[in-house]
């Protein structure tokens, strides 16, 4: 059944940096606030959008949005054209990941290079499972007992202990938010499936994956690594799911290492 998407949305975005552009795309329920500390380290050498996305943030939730897959598609390359950009590296988190994915294997040509954060080709039985318990627990616990399951199932429990007073915003804004808008988004997501098409990618790719992901099993990374060709990985110990929160250092050093190596022409061989 083909995917359903109604027009293009402008996305608000935050526009930082010169030079060529790099596009941070979050995941479902989160907003562009998630790159916060990865922006200032990767706009010295670069401009670097990140939007929020149809219905998360800032950005509006028109009546007849679908969420697909297409529809999001559509709203980014929308900003990329809005921009006047005609190529953009492309990052993303998570469901973000997936969304970079599908930009770069539909129009390869608006794509210099992918980066997945946490993400995966396909959309397996023990993510969709997480999922069912996120809309579970808000449905009949509430708020508050569904913050507590985002920050168990999102970050590394040490993490946590020393960052408490994130843990308490969290809790706080979690009751102030509508997630129609990620839910809807994570039914379209559980059936999510690439595997046919990721071996196509010609794009030079970064997969980062966290070790102790509970969200998108760190398998995942490795399935990615063998199935692109020519793709590179890091991998990050005692890291949950939101690497750019956690590692927010480490993340801004591993995308400038493979940005700078992306850029750099290859040498032309001796004849």
């Amino acid at each position: 059944m083909p995917e359903e998407a109604s027009p293009p949305i402008d996305l608000p975005c935050r526009d930082e940096g010169t030079g060529t552009p790099v596009v941070l795309l979050h995941g479902v329920g989160g907003n562009r606030t998630v790159w916060n500390a990865v922006v200032p380290g990767l706009a010295k050498t670069h401009r670097v959008l990140a939007p929020d996305l149809r219905g998360h943030g800032r950005a509006e939730h028109p009546a007849g949005s679908h969420f697909t897959f297409l529809e999001l598609e559509g709203d980014v390359t929308h900003l990329l054209d809005r921009k006047g950009i005609d190529r953009a590296h492309l990052v993303g988190l998570s469901g973000g990941a997936m969304l970079a994915l599908r930009i770069a294997l539909d129009q390869p040509e608006r794509a210099r290079s992918l980066v997945m954060v946490s993400g995966a080709a396909y959309t397996d039985n023990h993510t969709r499972a997480v999922a069912d318990r996120w809309s579970e627990v808000y449905a009949k616990e509430g708020p508050d007992a569904f913050a507590l399951r985002l920050l168990k199932d999102m970050y590394y429990p040490d993490w946590i202990e020393d960052h408490l007073d994130f843990a308490d915003a969290l809790r706080a804004e979690v009751g102030g938010r509508d997630y129609t808008p990620a839910d809807r988004w994570a039914r379209a997501m559980r059936v999510f499936d690439e595997r046919s098409r990721v071996a196509e990618l010609r794009v030079p790719t970064l997969i980062v994956q966290a070790m102790d992901d509970a969200v998108v099993d760190a398998s995942h990374g490795r399935i990615l690594r063998q199935s692109i060709p020519g793709s590179k990985i890091r991998i990050l110990a005692q890291t949950g799911h939101l690497v750019p929160v956690e590692r927010p250092q480490e993340t801004v050093e591993a995308i400038s290492a493979f940005l700078r190596e992306s850029e750099t022409p290859s040498p032309i061989p001796d004849p």
